[in-house]
Protein backbone atom coordinates (compact mmCIF):
# COMPACT_ATOMS: atom_id res chain seq x y z
CA UNK A 1 0.00 0.00 0.00
CA UNK A 2 1.76 3.44 -1.00
CA UNK A 3 2.56 5.26 1.70
CA UNK A 4 0.29 8.24 1.34
CA UNK A 5 -2.90 5.89 0.43
CA UNK A 6 -5.95 7.43 2.35
CA UNK A 7 -8.71 5.66 3.04
CA UNK A 8 -11.60 7.22 0.84
CA UNK A 9 -11.75 10.07 -1.68
CA UNK A 10 -14.24 12.05 0.84
CA UNK A 11 -11.54 11.90 3.36
CA UNK A 12 -8.70 12.55 0.48
CA UNK A 13 -11.00 15.69 -0.58
CA UNK A 14 -10.97 16.51 2.64
CA UNK A 15 -7.25 16.40 3.38
CA UNK A 16 -6.40 18.39 -0.06
CA UNK A 17 -8.75 21.12 1.12
CA UNK A 18 -7.38 21.33 4.23
CA UNK A 19 -3.79 22.03 2.60
CA UNK A 20 -4.83 24.50 0.28
CA UNK A 21 -6.04 26.51 3.04
CA UNK A 22 -3.66 29.55 3.72
CA UNK A 23 -1.55 29.54 6.82
CA UNK A 24 -2.94 32.21 9.37
CA UNK A 25 -1.58 32.73 12.55
CA UNK A 26 -3.47 30.80 15.08
CA UNK A 27 -6.91 32.15 16.84
CA UNK A 28 -6.59 32.60 20.88
CA UNK A 29 -8.40 29.80 22.42
CA UNK A 30 -11.66 30.94 22.86
CA UNK A 31 -12.06 31.27 19.22
CA UNK A 32 -10.79 27.85 18.56
CA UNK A 33 -13.23 26.52 21.23
CA UNK A 34 -16.36 28.26 19.74
CA UNK A 35 -15.03 26.33 16.18
CA UNK A 36 -15.19 23.77 17.40
CA UNK A 37 -18.24 23.77 18.73
CA UNK A 38 -19.48 24.99 15.58
CA UNK A 39 -18.16 22.04 13.91
CA UNK A 40 -19.76 19.81 15.89
CA UNK A 41 -22.93 21.48 15.79
CA UNK A 42 -23.12 20.95 12.01
CA UNK A 43 -22.79 17.02 12.23
CA UNK A 44 -25.46 14.67 12.41
CA UNK A 45 -26.51 13.78 16.27
CA UNK A 46 -25.88 10.84 17.56
CA UNK A 47 -28.71 7.97 18.53
CA UNK A 48 -31.49 9.46 20.75
CA UNK A 49 -30.86 8.00 24.01
CA UNK A 50 -31.92 9.73 27.73
CA UNK A 51 -28.96 11.83 28.95
CA UNK A 52 -28.67 14.27 31.40
CA UNK A 53 -26.20 17.03 32.82
CA UNK A 54 -25.54 17.10 36.59
CA UNK A 55 -22.40 17.21 38.46
CA UNK A 56 -20.37 14.52 39.99
CA UNK A 57 -17.89 15.41 42.97
CA UNK A 58 -18.08 19.02 41.91
CA UNK A 59 -17.65 18.33 38.60
CA UNK A 60 -19.99 18.85 35.41
CA UNK A 61 -20.21 15.65 33.67
CA UNK A 62 -23.42 14.14 31.20
CA UNK A 63 -24.81 11.21 32.26
CA UNK A 64 -26.05 8.80 28.72
CA UNK A 65 -28.41 5.83 29.90
CA UNK A 66 -28.72 6.22 33.37
CA UNK A 67 -28.96 3.18 35.03
CA UNK A 68 -27.84 0.92 32.47
CA UNK A 69 -24.90 -1.42 34.62
CA UNK A 70 -21.87 -0.96 33.61
CA UNK A 71 -20.45 2.31 33.71
CA UNK A 72 -18.12 3.85 31.13
CA UNK A 73 -16.42 7.56 32.12
CA UNK A 74 -15.31 9.28 28.77
CA UNK A 75 -13.09 12.11 28.63
CA UNK A 76 -12.78 13.90 25.52
CA UNK A 77 -10.06 15.00 23.23
CA UNK A 78 -9.06 18.48 22.23
CA UNK A 79 -5.50 18.80 23.03
CA UNK A 80 -6.24 19.69 26.39
CA UNK A 81 -7.63 23.10 25.34
CA UNK A 82 -10.72 22.43 23.47
CA UNK A 83 -13.40 19.80 23.77
CA UNK A 84 -16.68 20.02 26.24
CA UNK A 85 -19.53 17.79 26.63
CA UNK A 86 -21.30 19.55 23.30
CA UNK A 87 -18.38 18.77 20.85
CA UNK A 88 -18.43 14.87 21.40
CA UNK A 89 -22.13 14.32 22.41
CA UNK A 90 -22.91 12.44 19.16
CA UNK A 91 -19.96 9.99 19.56
CA UNK A 92 -20.52 9.35 22.97
CA UNK A 93 -24.11 8.60 22.45
CA UNK A 94 -23.19 5.83 19.82
CA UNK A 95 -20.71 4.51 22.44
CA UNK A 96 -23.58 3.97 24.64
CA UNK A 97 -25.92 2.83 22.57
CA UNK A 98 -22.60 0.44 21.28
CA UNK A 99 -22.36 -1.22 24.32
CA UNK A 100 -25.48 -0.69 26.35
CA UNK A 101 -23.67 1.10 29.41
CA UNK A 102 -24.67 3.62 31.30
CA UNK A 103 -21.76 6.52 29.84
CA UNK A 104 -20.64 9.23 32.14
CA UNK A 105 -18.95 12.26 29.59
CA UNK A 106 -16.42 14.31 32.07
CA UNK A 107 -16.28 18.14 31.62
CA UNK A 108 -12.56 18.30 32.79
CA UNK A 109 -10.99 21.50 33.47
CA UNK A 110 -8.79 22.51 30.34
CA UNK A 111 -5.71 24.36 29.88
CA UNK A 112 -4.55 27.13 29.68
CA UNK A 113 -6.79 28.45 33.06
CA UNK A 114 -6.12 24.91 34.61
CA UNK A 115 -2.84 23.08 33.47
CA UNK A 116 -2.21 19.33 34.75
CA UNK A 117 -3.28 18.11 37.09
CA UNK A 118 -6.49 19.57 37.21
CA UNK A 119 -8.15 17.77 34.45
CA UNK A 120 -6.74 14.31 35.98
CA UNK A 121 -7.79 15.24 39.14
CA UNK A 122 -11.31 16.22 38.23
CA UNK A 123 -11.47 12.56 36.29
CA UNK A 124 -9.72 10.29 39.57
CA UNK A 125 -12.88 12.43 41.18
CA UNK A 126 -15.41 11.57 39.23
CA UNK A 127 -14.59 7.75 38.66
CA UNK A 128 -14.29 7.05 42.58
CA UNK A 129 -18.01 8.94 42.83
CA UNK A 130 -18.78 6.66 39.96
CA UNK A 131 -16.92 3.36 41.47
CA UNK A 132 -18.52 4.38 45.06
CA UNK A 133 -20.59 0.64 46.26
CA UNK A 134 -18.95 -1.60 43.77
CA UNK A 135 -20.62 -0.26 40.22
CA UNK A 136 -18.11 -1.83 37.58
CA UNK A 137 -16.37 1.18 35.36
CA UNK A 138 -14.17 1.61 32.55
CA UNK A 139 -12.29 4.70 31.41
CA UNK A 140 -12.37 5.77 27.65
CA UNK A 141 -11.49 8.56 25.70
CA UNK A 142 -10.16 9.83 22.28
CA UNK A 143 -6.83 11.59 21.48
CA UNK A 144 -5.80 13.93 25.06
CA UNK A 145 -9.02 12.56 26.86
CA UNK A 146 -7.15 8.86 26.24
CA UNK A 147 -3.94 10.68 28.22
CA UNK A 148 -6.47 11.33 31.02
CA UNK A 149 -8.18 7.82 30.95
CA UNK A 150 -4.48 6.32 31.08
CA UNK A 151 -3.43 8.87 33.84
CA UNK A 152 -6.63 8.31 36.01
CA UNK A 153 -6.46 4.35 35.43
CA UNK A 154 -2.48 4.61 36.65
CA UNK A 155 -3.60 6.84 39.87
CA UNK A 156 -6.72 4.31 40.77
CA UNK A 157 -5.17 1.33 40.01
CA UNK A 158 -4.96 0.20 43.58
CA UNK A 159 -8.01 1.86 44.91
CA UNK A 160 -10.12 1.08 42.02
CA UNK A 161 -10.72 -2.25 39.89
CA UNK A 162 -11.18 -0.82 36.54
CA UNK A 163 -12.79 -3.09 33.88
CA UNK A 164 -10.75 -1.66 30.80
CA UNK A 165 -9.13 1.10 28.67
CA UNK A 166 -11.12 2.13 25.69
CA UNK A 167 -8.76 4.36 23.87
CA UNK A 168 -8.80 5.84 19.86
CA UNK A 169 -5.92 7.91 18.97
CA UNK A 170 -4.55 8.31 22.44
CA UNK A 171 -1.68 11.06 22.96
CA UNK A 172 0.34 8.94 25.27
CA UNK A 173 3.94 10.62 25.71
CA UNK A 174 3.60 14.62 26.24
CA UNK A 175 6.94 14.57 25.22
CA UNK A 176 5.80 14.11 21.72
CA UNK A 177 9.40 12.49 20.79
CA UNK A 178 7.78 9.38 19.07
CA UNK A 179 8.83 9.47 14.99
CA UNK A 180 5.32 9.45 13.45
CA UNK A 181 4.66 12.94 14.90
CA UNK A 182 7.09 14.42 12.57
CA UNK A 183 6.46 12.33 9.57
CA UNK A 184 2.87 13.05 9.88
CA UNK A 185 2.74 16.46 12.07
CA UNK A 186 2.01 18.66 8.67
CA UNK A 187 -0.88 18.17 6.26
CA UNK A 188 -2.51 15.05 8.00
CA UNK A 189 -4.89 17.51 10.10
CA UNK A 190 -3.33 18.01 13.01
CA UNK A 191 -0.51 19.71 13.51
CA UNK A 192 2.46 18.96 15.48
CA UNK A 193 3.22 22.33 16.50
CA UNK A 194 -0.10 23.59 17.35
CA UNK A 195 -0.20 19.88 19.70
CA UNK A 196 3.46 20.47 20.99
CA UNK A 197 1.93 24.87 22.14
CA UNK A 198 -1.49 23.02 23.85
CA UNK A 199 0.64 20.12 25.39
CA UNK A 200 2.78 23.36 26.34
CA UNK A 201 0.01 25.03 28.37
CA UNK A 202 -1.15 21.82 29.49
CA UNK A 203 1.98 20.70 31.57
CA UNK A 204 4.31 23.95 31.45
CA UNK A 205 7.14 22.05 33.23
CA UNK A 206 9.54 19.79 31.19
CA UNK A 207 9.87 17.63 33.28
CA UNK A 208 6.85 16.53 34.26
CA UNK A 209 6.03 15.77 30.59
CA UNK A 210 9.13 13.10 31.11
CA UNK A 211 7.50 12.30 34.94
CA UNK A 212 5.68 8.46 35.57
CA UNK A 213 3.11 11.18 36.90
CA UNK A 214 2.17 12.45 33.27
CA UNK A 215 3.82 10.00 30.92
CA UNK A 216 2.40 6.55 30.58
CA UNK A 217 5.28 5.62 28.35
CA UNK A 218 8.01 5.71 31.38
CA UNK A 219 5.48 4.62 33.74
CA UNK A 220 5.19 0.93 35.27
CA UNK A 221 1.67 -0.19 33.98
CA UNK A 222 1.64 -3.28 35.80
CA UNK A 223 -1.81 -3.72 37.20
CA UNK A 224 -3.58 -1.83 34.36
CA UNK A 225 -6.91 -3.33 32.85
CA UNK A 226 -7.24 -4.97 29.74
CA UNK A 227 -7.46 -2.35 26.31
CA UNK A 228 -8.89 -1.51 23.31
CA UNK A 229 -6.22 0.93 21.53
CA UNK A 230 -7.23 1.71 17.97
CA UNK A 231 -4.82 4.33 16.20
CA UNK A 232 -4.71 5.94 12.76
CA UNK A 233 -1.78 5.41 9.81
CA UNK A 234 -1.88 9.17 9.23
CA UNK A 235 -1.77 10.65 12.63
CA UNK A 236 1.20 12.14 14.09
CA UNK A 237 0.39 10.20 17.27
CA UNK A 238 0.61 6.69 15.77
CA UNK A 239 3.67 5.72 17.08
CA UNK A 240 2.93 6.43 20.86
CA UNK A 241 -0.31 5.08 20.71
CA UNK A 242 1.30 1.92 19.79
CA UNK A 243 3.95 2.21 21.58
CA UNK A 244 1.24 2.51 24.96
CA UNK A 245 -0.44 -0.72 23.22
CA UNK A 246 3.03 -2.52 23.19
CA UNK A 247 4.33 -1.54 26.71
CA UNK A 248 0.74 -3.20 28.01
CA UNK A 249 1.69 -6.09 26.37
CA UNK A 250 4.99 -6.47 27.81
CA UNK A 251 3.80 -6.11 31.18
CA UNK A 252 1.25 -9.01 30.58
CA UNK A 253 -1.83 -6.70 30.27
CA UNK A 254 -4.13 -8.00 27.40
CA UNK A 255 -4.88 -5.87 24.74
CA UNK A 256 -6.27 -5.45 21.67
CA UNK A 257 -4.50 -2.95 19.14
CA UNK A 258 -5.49 -1.90 15.53
CA UNK A 259 -3.94 0.66 13.31
CA UNK A 260 -6.74 1.62 10.76
CA UNK A 261 -5.20 2.40 7.25
CA UNK A 262 -5.56 5.40 5.59
CA UNK A 263 -7.08 7.25 8.50
CA UNK A 264 -6.57 10.62 10.33
CA UNK A 265 -6.17 11.73 13.45
CA UNK A 266 -10.06 11.96 15.17
CA UNK A 267 -11.61 9.93 12.60
CA UNK A 268 -14.22 9.59 15.04
CA UNK A 269 -15.25 12.98 14.09
CA UNK A 270 -15.69 12.70 10.32
CA UNK A 271 -18.54 9.75 10.65
CA UNK A 272 -20.83 12.24 7.93
CA UNK A 273 -17.88 12.97 5.47
CA UNK A 274 -16.12 9.72 5.20
CA UNK A 275 -17.51 6.16 5.39
CA UNK A 276 -13.76 4.68 6.21
CA UNK A 277 -14.13 6.57 9.01
CA UNK A 278 -17.19 5.48 9.64
CA UNK A 279 -16.32 1.59 9.86
CA UNK A 280 -13.16 2.22 11.73
CA UNK A 281 -15.30 3.44 14.45
CA UNK A 282 -18.07 1.07 14.08
CA UNK A 283 -15.24 -1.95 14.37
CA UNK A 284 -13.91 0.48 17.82
CA UNK A 285 -17.64 0.30 19.11
CA UNK A 286 -18.05 -3.52 18.39
CA UNK A 287 -14.20 -4.39 20.02
CA UNK A 288 -15.33 -1.89 23.08
CA UNK A 289 -18.32 -3.51 23.49
CA UNK A 290 -17.04 -7.25 23.17
CA UNK A 291 -14.18 -6.44 26.16
CA UNK A 292 -16.96 -5.42 28.20
CA UNK A 293 -18.98 -7.85 27.61
CA UNK A 294 -15.92 -10.08 28.56
CA UNK A 295 -15.03 -8.34 31.69
CA UNK A 296 -18.10 -8.22 33.17
CA UNK A 297 -19.71 -11.92 33.34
Amino acid sequence: MPEHWIADEHLAALVRTARARPAVGEPDVAMLRQAARVRAAAREPGPDVPSVDTTMAGVPVRVYQPGAGVVVVYFHGGGFVLGDLDTHDAQVRRLAVATAATVVAVDYRRAPEHPWPAAVDDAVAVVRRVADGGTPVAVAGDSAGGLVAILTALRLRDEVPLLAQLLVCPNTDPTLRCPSVDDKGRGWLLDADVLRRWVAMWLPDPDIRVSPLANPLVADLRGLPPAVVVTAEHDPLRDEGAAYAMRLRDVGVPVMHRREPGLVHNFLTLRDVSPSAAAAEDRFLRDAAQLLRQRSR
